[in-house]
């Protein structure tokens, strides 16, 4: 059971279901905070102040690349098993 995604699978349906709920709702406040820091950041460069514009840009991509991380700890899609 050292792989994540074995682990995953021999998992109880119900213990999966409420990872892939909390996965989805981390995701969803990393990509909020994300779009958040980007208006900031967008904000503070219509204001001409470059130093926090840098700041909240560099924020907002380190919260793109931990959603994108996470991405990868959702489960595979269900595939329909094909009766011989």
């Amino acid at each position: 059971m050292s792989d994540f995604r074995q682990s995953q699978n021999e998992a109880h349906p119900n213990k999966t279901n409420t990872l892939m709920t909390g996965i989805i709702l981390l995701l969803i406040l990393f990509v909020t905070i994300q779009i958040w820091f980007l208006f900031g950041a967008l904000n503070n460069a219509l204001q001409e102040n470059l130093n926090f514009a840098i700041t909240t840009a560099v924020g907002s991509l380190v919260f793109a690349f931990a959603s994108f991380w996470l991405l990868r700890y959702l489960p595979d899609p269900i595939k329909k098993r094909k009766k011989k």
